[in-house]
C-alpha cells in the first residue's frame, strides 16, 4: 500500500511541475520527466531559478 502511495504522490508532482514549467513557457513534457527523476528537487529549480520566459523565446 505504502509503495502506490508513493508512486501516485511522485506522479503528480511530476505533473504539477509540468504545469508549472509551462507556466514559464518551458517545455512541460521535458520538466515531467526531470520531475519523474528528480522529483522534489525539480519543484525547487523550477521555483528559484527560472523566471518566465517571454512569449517569442525559441
Amino acid at each position: 500500500m505504502e509503495k502506490s502511495s508513493f508512486f501516485v504522490g511522485w506522479t503528480t508532482l511530476a505533473f504539477i511541475n509540468a504545469g508549472l514549467a509551462q507556466g514559464k513557457n518551458r517545455s512541460g513534457f521535458i520538466w515531467f520527466f526531470l520531475s519523474l527523476l528528480l522529483g522534489p528537487v525539480a519543484t525547487f529549480l523550477l521555483v528559484v531559478f527560472f523566471d518566465k520566459r517571454p512569449a517569442g523565446w525559441d
